[in-house]
């Protein structure tokens, strides 16, 4: 990029921060149109009633052949209404960014696969790869394949159908050609019905193989017949693994993951097999003997490192229900067994080897808790920080060395900076709300998942936390309801005959019970011959996502420079394109649809995201994990962490509102991210994912102040203030209606911090202000400028 231009005189007068350069007349006022709703999704152009699911029926290889030559829009929708980004400021929608409708018939679209589950880049496949080469958009699957869902068809057959040649799933995509043959949407092979098939449990009728709950639900869950297990199922099995060095007695996190686990025992998923065990380090490695009939847990210490050994494997993996008294005791004490130690050692790595020795025979799950560098055995690393280098070529941080575990184990890494049980509070609260979650939380064992997509797709990339098998399958040792992974997709095969394509995700996996279960997910989209349809048919979310992907491996394997420069050119290039292949009419001005108004500050928040962002302020860890959280969290969970979002709430109504279970749910408007929008009159709340900003301004009303933080005036908001207290007035239960429902969208917990403007994390807010400029990186509108001069080239 573009250093920033100098600041004009006039430019900068606020002293809250930089703010926007003086913007032309027409950039301040001008607004989206009142009718067209922000981001609104083309209206499918088929808008025939919707008709009963008639035999034989057309499926998506069945529609007429002239149908490929057609654009989808009849009209110009409201998708590439064109947006001249140097004059439009208001381009943010009110609320949440819907993901776009792809253009398919209604009969159809109402069968197809929820966009929180799985979504594509672009809802209107390119015909060709040239076609796909020429728009410059990513073309990407991003999928939360194993996300809690509260209504999810279960089904027990001894027959769970598939296509004979390619193994897809029987899905509402299929071709029933009549009672005994259906043509399978990805490889188009004719197989036939089954006999078992013919009856439909949900009616009790025969004959209606199409009315069957595998046939009318784009996501469904099979329990799994013998032939799907290649050894009975396993039992639900936990280690825990501890770091009980002087550094982590010291921080006290031993304390909360005792308690949480005592709270939390008979919650743990499972049944009556479930097996739990310990281990702890510091320079050593100690083993707890919990068999059944022993008084007191019995610690085994094994200090030759290297060369670790299990000292008595029967007795260290347990059945929990039928130990629970000694797994209770050793809870209970734990935390002071350590209390005074003095070693500061930490041998991971051997800890790690003994957990891999204990864990082989069954599988299972292994937590690892750690503080600090491991300094001993395999795996030690040396501290050496540099931020402005690439990660791989600096030594380790703790949250470097956990990442690459988890990373090929399907794990998750969670990243508490700065804990400590007395001087940082709030990151207590947040490590107990997380533990509790991911002690609870539903698990798949020994799963894998493969994505199948339509003949003359492909898969070549695959982003997030797995071991590759094959081309299209991915090993997950565990899999939980908050991973998400992406897929970057190619077109190897011209589509010229397909009026659609499907792809479909399917996850198998033993649940905690002992049951082997596969999850399914279908999604068909339309297959388009024109650039304009691409572009129409463009998710701006799920392609900012998949290009956050893309950029961390880019920083890994080349630099950080090359990733920034990579994400740039992402917008460059399709906003080129846009108006040299899609426009038809020429103008002045930096030009996008509206589908992609919202990608150039995207990527201009990913610039300045702790992953990407230049400058020395940015510590090791912090890059890490963000780079981490961009590779592994669903698209949902993700966006607020990319482009937070700011709201003012000293003036919540009830006047626009959601109602969730008897609740009222504010909703109020959503804000540019700049100083210019805050005001000393008001309080602000900033979503940014992991933690929540609430701005008091110092002549924020008296009103708002007594009746939501119960303080008489801004001078008594305390310096560090986390919680809210309950008060019964209005103002006190709406408030934390909002921010009760912010929390309850996402499965981490993030922290709530009450800034004044004096305040030390005032920093940490003003980063989070996107479209201002900082000392390192351009404001927004000059971001743009840099667009439009590099695409006037």
């Amino acid at each position: 990029l573009a250093g920033p231009t100098p600041p004009q005189p006039g430019m900068i007068g606020r002293p809250m921060g930089h703010s926007y350069p003086s913007l032309p007349p027409g950039y301040q006022k001008m607004g989206i149109p009142p009718s067209a709703s922000p981001l609104q999704s083309p209206k499918p152009p088929y808008n025939a009633a919707h008709q009963p699911y008639q035999q034989p029926l057309a499926g998506p290889v069945q529609l007429t052949p002239s149908m490929a030559g057609l654009s989808l829009q009849s009209q110009t929708p409201e998708a590439l209404r064109v947006v001249n980004l140097l004059q439009e400021r208001n381009i943010l929608p009110h609320g949440a960014v819907p993901p776009p409708t792809p253009c398919l018939p209604q009969d159809l679209q109402k069968f197809n696969c929820s966009p929180e589950v799985f979504r594509c880049t672009l809802t209107s496949i390119p015909q060709t790869q040239s076609l796909l080469n020429k728009a410059k958009l990513p073309l990407g699957l991003l999928l939360h394949p194993f996300k809690d869902l509260s209504q999810l068809p279960v089904v027990t057959s001894s027959t769970i159908v598939r296509c004979r040649t390619c193994r897809t799933y029987i899905n509402p995509f299929v071709t029933f050609l009549d009672q005994k043959r259906w043509k399978c949407n990805l490889c188009y092979r004719v197989n036939d019905v089954p006999e078992e098939f013919m009856y439909n449990p949900v009616t009790r009728s025969y004959g209606e193989p199409h009315k069957r709950p595998e046939v009318q639900s784009p996501t469904i869950e099979f329990i799994a017949p013998s032939e799907y297990m290649l050894r009975p199922p396993q039992p639900a099995v936990y280690l825990f693994v501890l770091d009980v060095s002087h550094n982590a007695v010291e921080t006290g996190y031993l304390d909360v993951v005792c308690q949480s686990l005592l709270d939390n025992l008979n919650s743990l998923p499972g049944d009556a097999r479930t097996k739990i065990g310990f281990i702890t380090f510091d320079s050593t490695i100690h083993f707890y003997n919990l068999q059944e009939g022993l008084s007191q847990p019995q610690m085994l210490v094994v200090s030759d490192i290297e060369d670790i050994f299990i000292p008595t494997p029967d007795s260290l993996l347990v059945n929990l229900s039928e130990c629970k008294e000694l797994v209770q005791d050793l809870l209970k004490a734990l935390p002071q067994m350590f209390n005074k130690t003095m070693e500061t050692h930490s041998a991971l790595g051997p800890a790690l080897q003994a957990a891999y020795k204990l864990l082989s025979p069954t599988g299972g799950r292994a937590s690892v808790f750690q503080t600090q560098l491991p300094t001993l055995g395999a795996g030690a690393l040396k501290s050496r920080e540099d931020p402005n280098q690439n990660y791989p070529n600096v030594g380790f941080t703790p949250a470097q060395s956990l990442w690459c575990i988890s990373r090929f184990s399907a794990g998750s890494v969670y990243y508490y900076p700065s804990y400590h049980h007395q001087h940082n509070p709030s990151q207590v609260e947040r490590f107990q709300k997380d533990l509790k979650r991911y002690l609870t939380r539903k698990i798949g064992f020994e799963a894998v998942m493969r994505i199948r997509c339509t003949k003359g797709l492909s898969i070549h990339t695959f982003h997030g936390n797995f071991f590759v098998r094959s081309t299209d399958l991915l090993s997950l040792p565990n899999v939980n309801p908050d991973a998400g992974f992406a897929v970057q997709m190619s077109i190897e095969e011209n589509l010229l005959d397909m009026q659609m394509v499907s792809f479909q995700a399917a996850l198998l996996y033993t649940s905690s019970k002992g049951e082997r279960r596969i999850r399914v997910h279908t999604m068909c989209l339309p297959v388009v011959n024109s650039l304009s349809d691409i572009f129409a048919g463009a998710d701006v979310q799920a392609i900012t996502g998949l290009l956050a992907s893309m950029a961390v491996d880019r920083s890994v394997t080349a630099s950080l420079c090359d990733a920034r420069d990579a994400l740039t050119n992402a917008v460059i290039d399709s906003l080129a394109t846009y108006r040299s292949s899609v426009l038809t009419i020429q103008q002045a001005g930096l030009l996008a649809p509206s589908c992609l108004r919202l990608f150039p500050l995207y990527i201009l928040a990913l610039l300045k995201q702790k992953a990407f962002r230049t400058g020395t302020s940015t510590r090791l860890d912090d890059r890490v994990f963000a780079m981490y959280q961009l590779k592994y969290q669903p698209l949902s969970y993700l966006m607020p962490m990319i482009h937070p979002v700011l709201y003012r709430v000293d003036d919540l109504t009830d006047e626009v509102t959601l109602n969730i279970n008897d609740r009222t749910i504010p909703q109020p408007r959503v804000l540019q991210l700049s100083v210019e929008k805050l005001s000393r009159e008001g309080a602000f709340l900033m979503d940014a994912g992991l933690v929540i900003f609430l701005w008091i301004g110092r002549n924020c009303s008296s009103s708002f102040l007594s009746q939501v933080l119960g303080v008489p005036n801004y001078s008594a908001v305390p310096q560090n203030m986390t919680r809210l207290p309950e008060l019964d007035t209005a103002e006190s239960v709406r408030f934390r209606a909002f921010i009760g429902w912010l929390r309850e969208q996402r499965p981490f917990y993030p922290v709530l911090h009450v800034i004044r403007e004096e305040s030390q994390l005032k920093p940490s807010f003003m980063q989070n202000m996107i479209e201002d400029r900082t000392e390192s990186a351009l404001s927004y509108y000059e971001f743009l400028l840099h667009l439009q001069q590099q695409i006037s080239k």
